[in-house]
């Protein structure tokens, strides 16, 4: 009898133990940085414009270590700045039926129709750094490129002398197959359309950028140099076409006077920025979107909702989107932004 009551004691405990872990397991929330359930392996197609950029190899690779960190894994596919190479690589992906597919777009509105594609096939898609127009895209991860060319603006004004009373601005834009580079356009401009109705700047310049080449923004601003024209601040749209701007005001002995933006804090901007050929750059912690898109992944993954923060539309839908700040870093705050945060260290810096 004693044997009896025992077994039967042990079935109820064992009971009420299963039922307190199934609730536990049932009523706790699963956040998307917890790893995958065991057994799934969720495969993220990556699709990626160029590697030309030291900025993309560190996405791509960030991007690769959250993915393991969460159980996943990440296929990347890089089309060198090609749209039929890139629509390809998407339909490989879709071919291969990855799970999600985060896409960072050479061209904005080449992408539609193989998104719309990957969509109807049930992948998800994410659009990362660059939206996609006139798709079906399930999530649009960026940082604010609006506040990208707001900061660019103010701060290249700013820096204008106060003797100038009427100062030339050139804006040197992006790629215009690039949705941000219209986006950096629109921020500048609600600096600079107040100044230019208080005819206090004359917007002298204002030429866009292919594939957001160096080259291309010093051919362009030299042949207006050479012509004569007069320049009293350069809006650079990032470090790259500030760097072409920069080499175009040193052809006529004015770099260093004029003040210039740029976007991506690369290395050699941050140089630029102590040895005062550049004003500013604006810094985006990689390290939050390659995180956010992951995890943004693996949540639609798993028929979850990822963090948003607004919609933006693309022409065809409002995207739910995830935007980051930028920060704008100038030669006085770079141990307090880029070093501070890891980005780079004092030695690759300062030399020191």
């Amino acid at each position: 009898m004693k044997k009896i009551i025992l077994v039967v004691m042990l079935i109820l405990l064992s009971a009420v133990v299963g039922i307190g872990y199934t609730q536990r397991f049932r009523f706790t929330p699963q956040k998307a940085s917890q790893k995958s359930q065991p057994g799934k392996l969720i495969r993220i197609g990556l699709s990626m414009d160029t590697l030309k950029e030291l900025r993309w190899a560190k996405d791509r690779d960030l991007m690769t270590q959250k993915a393991q960190e969460l159980g996943a894994t990440v296929i990347p596919l890089i089309a060198d700045g090609d749209d039929k190479t890139q629509i390809s690589q998407i339909e490989n992906l879709i071919t291969q039926k990855v799970d999600v597919i985060i896409v960072i777009a050479h061209n904005a509105k080449a992408l539609s129709d193989v998104v719309n594609k990957a969509h109807n096939e049930g992948i998800k898609v994410i659009a990362y750094d660059r939206m996609i127009t006139d798709s079906h895209l399930d999530m649009y991860i960026s940082f604010d490129s609006s506040q990208v060319g707001n900061y660019s603006a103010q701060y290249v004004m700013n820096a204008v002398p106060k003797s100038v009373s009427v100062a030339n601005v050139a804006f040197v834009g992006g790629s215009e197959t690039d949705n941000n580079a219209f986006l950096v356009q629109k921020g500048a401009m609600s600096v600079l359309d107040p100044l230019v109705a208080s005819k206090k700047a004359k917007l002298v310049y204002q030429q866009f950028t292919k594939d957001w080449n160096p080259d291309e923004a010093y051919k362009n601003l030299i042949k207006f140099l050479d012509a004569g024209g007069k320049i009293d601040a350069v809006v650079a749209s990032n470090d790259g076409t500030a760097f072409g701007a920069i080499e175009a005001l040193k052809a006529h002995g004015m770099a260093g006077k004029v003040p210039v933006s740029g976007q991506d804090a690369e290395l050699a901007a941050v140089k630029r920025l102590i040895d005062g050929t550049q004003t500013v750059t604006l810094y985006k912690p990689i390290r939050l979107l390659a995180d956010s898109a992951i995890e943004s992944a693996v949540a639609l993954a798993e028929g979850k909702i990822p963090t948003t923060n607004g919609t933006l539309n693309n022409g065809k839908i409002d995207v739910p989107s995830y935007l980051i700040d930028p920060i704008p870093v100038t030669k006085d705050n770079i141990k307090d932004t880029v070093i501070k945060d890891g980005f780079y260290t004092s030695q690759d810096v300062y030399g020191k």
